[in-house]
């Protein structure tokens, strides 16, 4: 069979809607290769420069426009060829054409956050929600250009129409505006910024802002799981922003062991001649030992008498001021900033005595190392006042104990008749 060309010709000019296949078949085609030559050939010269500009261009495919540029091309081209259909067809092409200039505005400000995002100050100040705002105001734009394009109306008509239908808009848009409110009150109050560590407890949020964005906060938790979180919740829940313990450069430690307040005595002689060698205390019982020697001279109390005459030390306030001193001996803890040890309300386990202070490293690990050298130190030493640290009887201290009173009753068979 031969291929007649002038009977293809004379259906191509006979038939409409078989050049109307032609044209979109060519439009296609001018895709496809524009995509295979120009698109992949600028992401390839993108990847071999140095410049960060096109790798962002690359990344955010702003050269992918360029296929439905000439797809779309070939299509306005084609009109000449097509009377009948050349009115609906143009309108088609022009809505394409907005469309692609709302993308084209869509990704250069996408390459533009970017490139800010790369300065330090978008870590205090985030531009991310406030552009997601203005691309939602250009796709608006693009498509009331493109429905007044398509029906042949003025644009004008669809804005005069939107006061009608703003109730329902607000009801649509409701987290969107919501969520504007609350970026625009995160980043102008400062209440948060990327790289800060927050918790919010209700949505299990515990780690570091990640991504700040018009409806979401991106949170990755220290084990390294990933919170998103509404970003309106945020003018609704409270939540706790670590920024200030970082920018104040000390770590509060808050912790309380437990005294068995049985243990708890007046200091005596072989006591106090022990304490006396531990060279943190030794100007404090120098100077404590004259004010009580002196202020029980000067009210006549005889302390032979009784011990409970006049003042006397204790093992505990001993121990307290002792932890107090050694606090302010250790090089990682901060001596300008709140350091005490407390007393807090007795409870059936014991008495608590309190740490408060801050740790000079604000670092999670170096913090806590600090904080349980201090703990071990405090818990071994506490023997050395003649106090015990209290805690709930394990099955090893029953066993132990109904050993003991097994070696008793075995070494005594008296007590058994």
């Amino acid at each position: 069979m031969v291929f007649d060309f002038n009977t293809l010709y004379r259906h191509l000019v006979e038939n409409e809607p078989l050049r109307a296949a032609l044209i979109l078949f060519l439009a296609g085609l001018g895709f496809f290769l524009a995509k295979k030559i120009i698109v992949e050939t600028a992401h390839r010269f993108s990847a071999r420069t140095s410049n960060r500009l096109d790798d962002l261009f690359s990344q955010y495919r702003v050269y992918n426009l360029a296929a439905y540029a000439v797809s779309l091309l070939i299509l306005h081209l084609g009109l000449a060829f097509l009377p009948t259909l050349a009115p609906v067809v143009d309108r088609l092409v022009s809505v394409g054409w907005v469309m692609i200039g709302a993308l084209f505005i869509d990704r250069l400000l996408s390459v533009g956050v970017a490139l800010y995002e790369r300065h330090p100050i978008a870590r205090e100040h985030p531009i991310k929600g406030y552009v997601q705002i203005v691309k939602i105001f250009v796709y608006a734009a693009a498509v009331i250009i493109g429905l007044a394009t398509l029906l042949h109306r003025s644009p004008w008509v669809f804005l005069s129409g939107l006061g009608a239908v703003s109730a329902i808009l607000l009801i649509i848009f409701r987290h969107t505006l919501l969520s504007f409110v609350a970026s625009f009150q995160i980043v102008s109050q400062d209440l948060f910024r990327i790289g800060d560590w927050i918790e919010m407890p209700k949505f299990g949020a515990d780690g570091e802002v990640v991504d700040i964005a018009l409806h979401t906060i991106k949170v990755q938790n220290w084990d390294k799981t990933i919170v998103v979180i509404p970003t309106y919740k945020f003018l609704e829940e409270s939540f706790k922003n670590w920024r200030g313990m970082e920018l104040s450069g000390g770590r509060r430690i808050k912790r309380a062991i437990l005294v068995d307040q049985s243990t708890v005595k007046l200091l005596d002689e072989e006591l106090l001649a022990r304490l006396k060698k531990v060279h943190l205390l030794r100007n404090y019982l120098e100077e404590k030992l004259k004010e009580i020697e002196t202020y029980n001279r000067e009210h006549g109390i005889d302390t032979e008498a009784s011990p409970l005459n006049g003042r006397r030390l204790t093992n505990l306030g001993t121990f307290r001021i002792y932890i107090e001193e050694y606090l302010r001996h250790h090089p990682k803890i901060r001596k300008d900033m709140t350091l005490m040890v407390r007393q807090l309300a007795p409870t059936p386990q014991g008495l608590p005595l309190e740490v408060y202070c801050f740790v000079a490293d604000t670092r999670w690990v170096p913090y806590e190392r600090v904080q349980a050298d201090i703990f071990d130190h405090i818990l071994s030493t506490a023997g050395e006042f003649d106090l015990r640290v209290y805690q709930m009887p394990t099955g090893n201290d029953l066993k132990e104990g109904l050993k003991a009173l097994a070696g008793e009753f075995s070494s005594s068979p008296s007590k058994n008749l």
